[in-house]
């Protein structure tokens, strides 16, 4: 059995296959929960915009976290969608439920299932939800979007204060990565500026070559997780953590 196990959600694609691709942990199991599947991992396959793949998550954490015998258990979830992108009540009506499902349920579903499934092992425990600046700035054309991620952010200051008084066993941690070169990121550019006024500033940054690569913020995330210079229940953003912000 390995040391260490890994699970991803959204490891297809992004940051999530940046994040597997760059495990820092030799001969860790890596295990990706998505729809589509990732290279180089062990898939469970569920779709996290439906109920029925929450539960399918929740028995995969219950079966593998809880009986695991390993050093060290780390889930980061960083599955997440932008479509529709557009206004509140313009858009399509299935594809806003399945970003409000996506975005706002299945990360505090599957942390919960993470967090309860973590009591059963005595292996150290992180959780890692992957945030967005879109947490704490409005975008219209974002609502369901920004409105997930804010809910993400305050998820994990309480339940990280609540892992705190339980002794600490589960690290909880909410990261946002900053504006980075993803497939996410192109959609945007392709948006128009009716469904979303703030489009030219980001074609902007691609232009001027500041959106960061994938690897990076991979890279970023798992340094700073290594290194556990954090609260149990912080909300950090990579971009102040780097200018030395608090």
């Amino acid at each position: 059995m390995s040391a260490v196990l890994v699970i991803i959600s959204g490891a297809s694609s992004g940051i999530g296959r940046a994040l597997a691709d760059g495990v820092p942990f030799p001969d860790a199991r890596t295990v990706d929960m998505s729809r589509r599947g990732a290279a180089g991992c062990e898939h469970v396959a569920v779709d996290l915009a439906e109920p029925a793949g929450w539960r399918a998550a929740s028995d995969w954490f219950a079966r593998e976290v809880a009986g695991f015998s390993g050093e060290r258990a780390v889930f980061l979830h960083s599955a997440g969608t932008l479509e529709p992108i557009g206004f509140a009540g313009e858009v399509d009506p299935d594809a806003y439920r399945r970003n409000v499902l996506l975005n706002s349920a299945a990360p505090q579903i599957l942390g919960d299932a993470f967090l309860r499934a973590a009591r059963q092992t005595r292996a150290a425990c992180d959780l890692v939800m992957l945030s967005s600046g879109a947490a704490r700035s409005v975008y219209p054309g974002w609502s369901s979007y920004g409105a997930g991620k804010a809910a993400v952010d305050q998820w994990v200051r309480t339940a990280g204060a609540e892992q705190a008084r339980r002794g600490g066993r589960c690290r909880v941690l909410s990261v946002a990565p900053g504006v980075v070169e993803t497939p996410m990121q192109a959609q945007i550019r392709a948006t128009p500026p009716d469904s979303f006024p703030e489009v030219e500033r980001f074609v902007g940054l691609h232009a001027s070559g500041e959106l960061r690569r994938p690897e990076d913020a991979a890279r970023d995330v798992w340094a700073l997780l290594l290194r556990g210079e954090f609260e149990n229940g912080a909300v950090l953003d990579l971009r102040e953590v780097a200018a030395g912000k608090p």
